[in-house]
């Protein structure tokens, strides 16, 4: 009887934990946007291993198609690339353009930053 009441209590408190909150970052870009290329060969390849990759995971928009449905946005984007972090779809901030991988890993973190701590995922798992 006890471990039923322990497995209940526990199956309880599960459901009224709060899930995490899902954060991505949304690149929008478009086909022949040399910043973006340039953000592919600088940044692209190693952003999944960063501790940013793992914190917000990439999710890739063609800025000429309709915004899927689950984000929303502050306002559109404008041209390419632009960076947008999000929380379960509702933008957090922006990074609008590249400025090269010296500036863009700083802004990252700082977007990441301002997450509210429930939000932000362990990075060093």
């Amino acid at each position: 009887m006890t471990a039923v009441r322990t497995g209940l209590l526990a199956a309880v408190l599960a459901l009224a934990a709060p899930a995490a909150a899902e954060v991505r970052l949304v690149m929008i870009e478009q086909p022949g946007c040399n910043w973006c290329a340039r953000w592919d060969a600088e940044v692209g390849d190693a952003y999944a291993l960063t501790d940013e990759g793992r914190a917000a995971p990439l999710r890739r928009v063609d800025l000429r198609s309709p915004l899927p449905s689950d984000l929303r946005f502050h306002r559109p984007a404008v041209f390419t690339p632009t960076f947008v972090l999000v929380s379960d779809g509702i933008e957090i901030g922006r990074i609008e353009g590249y400025p090269g991988e010296d500036f863009f890993w700083p802004l990252l973190a700082n977007l990441i930053d301002s997450l509210p701590p429930e939000q932000r995922r362990e990075t060093d798992e």
